[in-house]
């Protein structure tokens, strides 16, 4: 087993496009934006020799934190990450190559984020979500008849009525308006923020990949999201609304502009990502647009003396705290906190 960094050897990249499993999550452009935010080191794992070209690869950043402890994380803030390998043996020898380091490294564990992938022991699951995908490749007007009437389909209607404006680009002047709007859905949850600094670095670093899109009334933004495209594949990874607005209709408008738009391109499928099992809320809202849910499963492996470690306990803490914070408390909360939770 040989590790190189994805970030300067260019056969990774060259891996990444070629290989089937792989999605926006393992572009160097992710990396990047991870390691630019974040300060995470990308490693990759491979049987390859240095002088072959890549046949399989094993993607992880390393976190290294005080609060949660060092680990290997394959991805942080990444739904999903398969293994990019050719058979069922390539992920059992990385296994392997695992457990036998486990006692080099002070890593509490490694995790793994696969979609159809189960490894093998010494790793365990940790945690199920539901994760969901919506097949895009049928006609619009196909499409729109399969959306929910009454949650979906007049809600596009209402935004068309009520004229909201569309717009979708790259410009600063987006990405303030969708950090705004992500910090207001954030704070009505409790939740931290993502840094500001993140939207902008998966921006500038995934380039031509990655989108904004605002629906404004009256020149205000109130509602925007954020897709991410590779190959055939468009996610949708971030999104946040005015609460003031929201019978507009904005965010309707803008998934059902981003469906018919990568439609037009040969986008085969929009992934809507993941939800907790308990988020009934959201799992409905991605039904609602016909969206099929599949289990995804992540894995753990812990070497026994470093299992328990002040870091769980520790994050659970801040969590609590940070959901009984003001707004402009729970802004720096985010700034603080989004490196140690990948």
């Amino acid at each position: 087993m040989y590790s190189i960094d994805p970030l300067r050897d260019p056969r990774w990249a060259a891996l990444v496009e070629r290989h089937p499993s792989a999605s926006v999550f393992h572009t160097t452009g992710w990396l990047r934006a991870l390691q630019r935010t974040y300060g995470y080191e990308p490693i990759a794992y491979t049987t390859s020799a240095p002088s072959e070209e890549l046949r399989n690869g094993f993607v992880f950043c390393a976190v290294r934190s005080w609060l949660t402890g060092p680990r290997l994380v394959s991805l942080p803030f990444s739904d999903h990450c398969e293994p990019l390998a050719q058979h069922a043996d390539d992920l059992n020898e990385l296994g392997r190559f695992l457990h036998e380091r486990s006692g080099a490294r002070p890593w509490r564990y490694v995790e793994l984020r696969p979609i159809e992938s189960a490894p093998s022991t010494p790793f365990e699951s940790t945690s199920q979500w539901a994760w969901h995908r919506l097949d895009i490749r049928p006609e619009p007007a196909t499409l729109m008849r399969g959306f929910h009437r009454d949650c979906v389909q007049r809600k596009i209607r209402r935004a068309e009525r009520e004229r909201l404006t569309y717009e979708a680009g790259r410009s600063q002047r987006l990405v303030d308006h969708l950090y705004a709007l992500v910090r207001l859905t954030r704070q009505r949850h409790g939740v931290p923020p993502p840094p500001r600094p993140w939207l902008q670095n998966v921006m500038e670093c995934l380039g031509e990949r990655a989108c904004i899109r605002i629906a404004s009334k009256d020149g205000r933004p109130v509602a925007g999201i954020l897709t991410i495209r590779h190959r055939e594949t468009m996610v949708y990874k971030y999104g946040g609304s005015d609460a003031r607005w929201n019978n507009l209709g904005g965010m309707a408008l803008l998934l059902w502009n981003a469906i018919q738009e990568a439609h037009r391109d040969g986008v085969a499928e929009l992934d809507l990502g993941r939800s907790d099992r308990d988020q009934t809320g959201l799992i409905t809202f991605k039904e609602r647009w016909g969206a099929a849910r599949t289990p995804l499963t992540y894995w753990r492996h812990a070497p026994p003396a470093l299992a328990a470690s002040v870091g769980a306990w520790a994050l659970d803490i801040a969590e609590k705290i940070s959901s009984r914070l003001p707004a402009p408390a729970l802004i720096f909360a985010g700034r603080l906190l989004y490196r140690h939770i990948g």
